[in-house]
Parts: C-alpha cells; structure tokens; sequence
C-alpha cells in the first residue's frame, strides 16, 4: 500500500516537474508585416514558407514569408526578411510600385477615402506638400458637411488615411505612381477620390491715364487758353491659371473622371471647380 503510494506521489511529482518546464520554454516571435505577433514554436524554414505550432499545440501551421517582417529566435538570434525579395503576396497583402510587400487594411464597405491632391506648378514642375494637404482637407470637408448628399458613403477620417499611406511609404509626390487597386486595399475602402491640381503663374502690367484741363478766355475774348494735366498710374496684376483633374472610383473602377477650369484667374479659383465637380459626381444625390 505505501509502495502504490510513492508511486502516485513520483508520478505527480514528474508531471509538475515536466509541466513547469513546458512552462518556463521561451518561444520563438514571428512579426508579422500587419504588426501582428506570434509566439510559437518553428519547426522547420524553407526560402517560401515557415512551419510553426502554437503553444501546447502538435498541429503545424504553414506561413508565407511574405508575410513575416522579422523573427525572433528563443535563442536570442533574430532575422529580417527583406521586403524585395518577396514575390508571392498573399490575398491580405498589397505592393506599391517599388514591388515593396505592403500589408493590406480590413475592408470597410461604402467607405470613401480622399488622397492628397499634387498641386503642382506646371511651369516650375515643383509641388507643394503643404497645399496638397490643404486641398485634400478641403474636399474631405466638403464631404462631411455634405454627409446626407452622399449617403450610404461615409468618409474616412483623414488621419487614418494619411497615416496607412505613411506606412506604405506613398505621399503626394509618389500618389500618381500607386495603381489605385494597391491604395484601395492599403485604406481598407471601396471608394477614392483622386484629384490633381496643375497650375501657372503669369503676371500682367496695366496703365490708366487721367487727363484734366482748364480753359480760360482771354480779356479780349478772342484767344483761348488751355491748361492740360495728364497722370499715369501703371499697376501689376498676378493671373493664376489653374486646370483641376478629379477621378473617382468604386472597386477598383473608374466611375466619374472630369476636369475643369476656373472662370476666374484668382489666388483660390481652383476651390470654386472642385466644388462644382464634386456636386456633379455620382455619389453626390440632391435632397
């Protein structure tokens, strides 16, 4: 009977033991290229997937390397997998035009997203960082206080759109660059609008004459004398010749593309024609 007893007493004891052990095992992190982690442990790796199983688990998972941005080994070694030289991008992934592997945002059905506009002085060829977010953040809220005229749409906050195109790398100077398949699955929507905003600068002189004179008679009412004054007052006129170019699409596909040119040659026209393209669009509905 004591004999049956230490048995049960050295089987217990062996399990806790083996149980700490499995424990206390440090485990291998798979980071993910979505920011994900994973702790597991890696079976086996070849230059196309890594074969992994979770935690008290047998069952190994597979895993693209294109997905995985770096592993950490339990022992302390880590390894970076280089984004070129994936070529294979699974469904929840995307590539810029670099071929750069670029992680993919969930889908936000009748989601409308408004990139930054290149505003770009056709003569100079120079573009302007701080006017193509002024002109992204006019539109964007053009769409808000015009919410009820685009139901079903909402619109993606700009922060949030701002920030995925950060981290795939693309700003207003490389927008045009980005196939719009590749931004609609980075912002996680099914609608964008992309808009473009090209212009010169020309200046113009113009002079305006005032002539003023006073005729007297002389007193034997015979000669008649003149006196003329002439002023001239030349001035500078700046002409801001804009053309505004607005695309928008729905699912990877073109729905509306027109452009427009201001009426009138002044500092802020081009607010005016992406105004009037915008009500013209298709998502915009009069209540």
């Amino acid at each position: 009977m004591k004999t049956n007893k230490v048995i049960v007493v050295l089987v217990l004891l062996l399990v806790s033991v083996f149980s700490f052990a499995q424990g206390g095992k440090k485990l291998d992190k798979i980071i993910k290229r979505d920011y994900q982690i994973i702790e597991c442990t890696i079976a086996k790796m070849s230059d196309k997937t890594v074969e992994y199983s979770l935690p008290g688990e047998t069952l190994q998972i597979s895993l693209d390397i294109s997905q995985i941005a770096r592993i950490d080994f339990a022992s302390g070694r880590s390894q970076t997998f280089d984004v070129s030289a994936s070529t294979a991008p699974s469904n929840n992934v995307a590539t810029n035009n670099s071929d750069q592997v670029i992680a993919s945002a969930d889908m936000k059905p009748n989601t409308i997203a408004v990139l930054p506009i290149p505003f770009l002085n056709s003569a100079t060829q120079e573009s302007s960082e701080e006017m193509a977010k002024f002109a992204q953040n006019d539109i964007y809220n053009k769409l808000l206080d015009k919410s009820a005229n685009i139901f079903p749409l909402t619109v993606q906050d700009l922060r949030v759109t701002n920030s995925l195109l950060h981290k795939a790398g693309i700003d207003y100077k490389n927008i045009d660059e980005t196939p719009i398949e590749d931004l609609q699955k980075i912002l996680g929507v099914d609608n964008v609008i992309a808009s473009k905003v090209s212009y010169t600068i020309t200046e113009g002189s113009t002079a305006s004459t005032y002539n003023s004179g006073n005729a007297k008679v002389s007193n034997d009412n015979k000669k008649l004398k003149t006196n003329d004054y002439s002023t001239t007052n030349a001035s500078t006129q700046t002409y801001y010749n804009y053309m505004v170019y607005f695309d928008m699409y729905k699912n990877n596909t073109k729905i509306y593309s027109q452009s427009r040119k201001p009426f009138l040659n002044i500092k802020d026209s081009w607010v005016d024609a992406i105004s009037y393209l915008l009500k013209r669009s298709p998502i915009y509905v009069k209540r």
